[in-house]
């Protein structure tokens, strides 16, 4: 297939993924809302576990981008919804990352790429960062301990790690063991009282993301 171009409304779109169709949305700021020159990518949580592109986390931080002004694109990962292909433990996905990312730079030349993600998508986007060099990189519960992080360059440009302290799927102390570990951490909100998937924190979380990326936004 070949790729749609750049939609210029907001809309689902079809992509040509590696291992066959990624099904897409593309979301521009609301009327009236300005346009900045960023394109956020943003990533769902683990697919075997429910995850798709539809997560409220991953709707709420993807809201939060575009309130700052970026063009927001989420996609399911191989498997996933209307997405081709069988889950790949994290490997073929962030394949798929890489093709979105391909797609987005062709299409939008000029404009800032920031990656995002929550929980498997924090590890997919984290996972791919030292190849694909994004501007920004937002890691929403990122699974240190579930899976394996030791491999993972940190990024060099601004990284937000946002984290609930009373996470009960991913472990918080282990995501605050592996960034101590880190030479260039994060900038990391810990969030009291806010479980993994923020239930009745969704709009504190679009708050924080809203605060501390709004200095990076390109003029």
């Amino acid at each position: 297939m070949t790729n749609p171009t750049f939609p210029s409304a907001s809309g689902p779109i079809t992509l040509d993924g590696p291992d066959g169709a990624l099904e897409a949305h593309v979301d521009w700021p609301e009327d009236g809302e300005p346009v900045k020159a960023i394109t956020a990518i943003v990533c769902h949580p683990l697919p075997t576990e429910g995850g798709t592109m539809h997560n409220k986390v991953v709707v709420m931080a993807a809201r939060s981008l575009r309130e700052l002004g970026a063009v927001t694109v989420r996609f399911n990962f191989r498997g996933t919804g209307a997405s081709d292909g069988l889950f790949d433990h994290g490997d073929g996905e962030t394949d798929d990352l890489r093709a979105v990312v391909q797609w987005v730079r062709e299409q939008r030349p000029g404009t800032q790429l920031w990656l995002a993600g929550f929980s498997f998508g924090a590890y997919v986007s984290l996972r791919a960062s030292a190849d694909l060099q994004p501007d920004a990189l937002v890691s929403i519960a990122p699974p240190a301990g579930r899976w394996d992080f030791a491999a993972i360059t940190p990024p060099t440009c601004p990284w937000l790690v946002i984290q609930g302290e009373q996470d009960e799927i991913v472990e918080p102390q282990a995501v605050y063991d592996w960034i101590d570990t880190l030479k260039q951490p994060p900038e990391l909100i810990r969030m009291p009282e806010t479980s993994h998937f923020f239930h009745r924190k969704l709009m504190d979380l679009r708050g924080a993301i809203k605060h501390a990326m709004k200095g990076y936004v390109p003029a």
